[in-house]
């Protein structure tokens, strides 16, 4: 084998698990999760993570070992990550890292900012008080106090709360923390590093069809286990989640969950595209569906 590693990204939808799996049967590769939401052990369904007869085809690593009660980090990940390719390495066998998490693959080639903890006292005062002034007053203060953030969206809660988070945390800007370069956890290795990127009917379709399944196999069942969940974690921001949520709630009914959750996962697949142009233009952008594999292993 010419590469030490095998990169696959993608947005939502795209066939990543699909192609990951089949090279890593190709080459005896073990695939290791790049995928935020897929690390929850709760929500296989709703996270799209591989079944079970998938499971058995090849190994796969970092897929559903943390509870959807915890916060799974960049940080976390970078650890993992790097523990588990150690091992790989240490077999012989190729690494094939699949997901749609952009942060992640920028862990893997680029490299973590060292950027503090923050302790769960700080992230309560900055919810508390983003609650008690509003959104808006809450982004017009922050952008003050650190002006790179005025390049967020005021709707951009998750990024908003983060960069709050820092900055109250360390005195300093997330900007500032973001400029400093980490180690990547694949430095010194070969890669061969790919993007799924099919035409947008093909994507709408796939997302459509593949929520419907996601229904058919019991996502709805998963969420219904976590109605307690916080909504402020992670997992309870999870693609048809809060659509599913408020369904169990008797505000909307299902058609209307599902067709929200569809919708606010094309959007989700749009900005996934949007990260790749911008941090990926230099790795290999794969357009056509079908022939993912032939494309991938015919440069290894």
């Amino acid at each position: 084998m010419s590469v030490d590693a095998v990169l696959i990204a993608g947005p939502t939808a795209a066939g990543k698990s699909a192609a990951a799996l089949a090279l890593a049967e190709r080459i005896g590769g073990v695939i290791v999760n790049t995928d935020a939401m897929q690390v929850y052990s709760e929500l296989p369904i709703l996270s799209g993570q591989p079944a079970a007869d998938e499971l058995a085809r090849a190994p796969h690593r970092l897929y559903g070992h943390v509870s959807a009660s915890e916060r799974y980090s960049a940080g976390r990940f970078q650890d993992e990550a790097a523990a588990e390719l150690a091992t790989i390495v240490r077999t012989g066998r190729v690494a094939v890292f699949a997901g749609g998490t952009g942060l992640y693959f920028n862990v893997l080639t680029r490299g973590l900012s060292p950027i503090p903890q923050v302790s769960a006292v700080i992230r309560a005062l900055v919810r508390s008080r983003f609650e008690a002034i509003g959104r808006e007053q809450f982004y017009a203060e922050l952008v003050q106090r650190d002006p790179a953030v005025a390049a967020l969206r005021a709707s951009d809660t998750q990024r908003l709360l983060r960069a709050a988070d820092v900055l109250e945390a360390t005195g300093r800007p997330l900007s500032q923390w973001q400029a400093i370069a980490g180690k990547p956890v694949l430095q010194g290795l070969k890669l061969a590093r790919f993007v799924l990127a099919p035409g947008r009917e093909f994507l709408v379709e796939r997302i459509n069809r593949r929520f419907d399944s996601m229904i058919s196999h019991g996502a709805v069942d998963e969420v219904r286990a976590l109605r307690d969940l916080d909504p402020a974690l992670p997992a309870a921001r999870m693609l048809g989640f809060p659509e599913l949520s408020r369904y169990l709630k008797g505000e909307q009914g299902l058609d209307q969950a599902i067709a929200e959750a569809q919708m606010a996962t094309r959007r989700f697949a749009r900005r996934q595209l949007t990260w790749f142009r911008r941090y990926m233009a230099d790795w290999r952008w794969l357009t056509e569906p079908g022939n993912n594999l032939s494309s991938i292993a015919g440069e290894l």
